[in-house]
């Protein structure tokens, strides 16, 4: 780690907080991050903001504890102010989690996550590019840290420093490289879309069980365990403040269904599930497998959207076959050309002109001129044309 770095000042009190607001708001540039205890907690929340900015050609940074202010809206002007550029490495998480906590917007994005992939880099992790770029390594048991204790211990608040502090030059290089590379209208074009993303939200699916991969090859009769077991683990989660996966696994879960168990010295041999929790909470164990095994088995959620016809699933192979071959000429991953969902209006829509392409979802302005003559050539053909 970079011990080098003067530490950054913490933000611990409303007024401090609109003090740095004002100092801040003529900066052209501000680079963000945010850490959550999404491992700690059954409702994760942001529990520190840093921000990194330059002044009189340093960088200085600064740690923001929402677990300490009563006011974090001062900061969403800065956020959302259009001439101010925010610069995020992988902005989606971030966006969604301070949209959903403090209902900030934004308007004006650099992303330098999505901007190392549309260059083609291999390694696009701010670890990987930190070392790589600035020689300075993170300490990785940070990684897993628990953000909301208090008081954070120094090296871990470095830590977290260093996921901003290096963003603006990191910023400036990949610019640099995007422009080189013809690609920057490619980049702003794909980082207007990030402030329209949804904040994520702490809503329970009760249907949530369907998705257990491990559950796929059980029988009816066993989903009807897995569902009381699945309701029974979020409840405990919910009673204990603990993420769900802590208090068992699907792997864990499933295997209980399997065993259906009637007595609590059977749940010891489950791999996976805790020893002091088969104490605490065995007997309601037991209870969710009996009630599973009495009940109705449950009916299968019905799909979303039927099996796509054969003429959209032939425009769709066709497409995918295209975005393939034009990420391996570039040297780029295959959703940096377009996105999946892109494939699936185009192959559903059909659009046979370059001017149809404008109703597109994720067909900007860039992308139609670069990719929309490939686009139509490619539906006509796979429609037989």
């Amino acid at each position: 780690m970079n011990l080098n770095m003067k530490r950054a000042r913490y933000i611990r009190r409303t007024s401090e907080l609109r003090k740095l607001v004002d100092r801040l708001r003529n900066q052209p540039v501000l680079a963000v991050d945010t850490e959550s205890n999404s491992l700690y907690a059954y409702y994760e929340q942001v529990c520190l903001v840093q921000l990194s900015a330059r002044e009189d050609g340093q960088v200085t940074d600064f740690i923001v504890d929402p677990l300490a202010l009563d006011d974090m809206s001062p900061l969403g002007d800065l956020l959302a102010d259009p001439q101010i550029e925010i610069i995020f490495h992988a902005a989606e998480y971030d966006i969604i989690t301070l949209k959903r906590d403090f209902a900030y917007t934004f308007s004006n994005i650099f992303d330098t996550m999505l901007s190392a992939r549309i260059c083609g880099w291999p390694r696009t992790g701010l670890g990987n590019i930190l070392e790589e770029q600035f020689n300075v390594k993170a300490d990785k048991k940070h990684q897993r840290a628990d953000w909301s204790k208090r008081p954070l211990p120094a090296d871990q608040l470095l830590y977290a420093q260093m996921d901003t502090h290096y963003l603006p030059a990191l910023r400036d290089i990949l610019c640099d490289e995007l422009d080189r590379r013809g690609r920057l209208a490619e980049a702003r074009e794909i980082f207007a879309e990030l402030p329209d993303l949804p904040p994520t939200s702490h809503n329970f699916d009760p249907e949530g069980y369907w998705r257990i991969n491990a559950a796929r090859n059980l029988r009816r009769s066993q989903m009807g365990i897995v569902r009381e077991l699945y309701l029974l683990r979020d409840e405990i989660a919910k009673q204990r403040d603990w993420p769900p996966f802590k208090i068992f696994g699907d792997k864990a879960l499933v295997r209980i269904a399997e065993l259906a168990p009637r007595r609590v010295e059977d749940l010891y041999d489950v791999k996976g599930l805790n020893s002091r929790l088969v104490q605490r909470e065995g007997n309601h164990i037991l209870e969710a497998v009996a009630r599973g095994r009495r009940a109705e088995p449950p009916q299968p959620p019905r799909r979303s959207h039927n099996i796509p016809a054969q003429d959209i699933q032939q425009r769709y192979d066709a497409l995918h076959e295209w975005r393939k071959e034009r990420a391996a000429e570039r040297g780029v991953e295959s959703d940096v050309i377009v996105s999946r969902d892109t494939l699936w209006a185009l192959a559903r829509r059909h659009p046979t002109s370059e001017t149809e392409l404008e109703t597109i979802p994720g067909l900007g302005p860039w992308r139609r001129a670069e990719y929309g003559a490939e686009l139509i050539a490619v539906l006509a053909k796979a429609n037989g044309k």
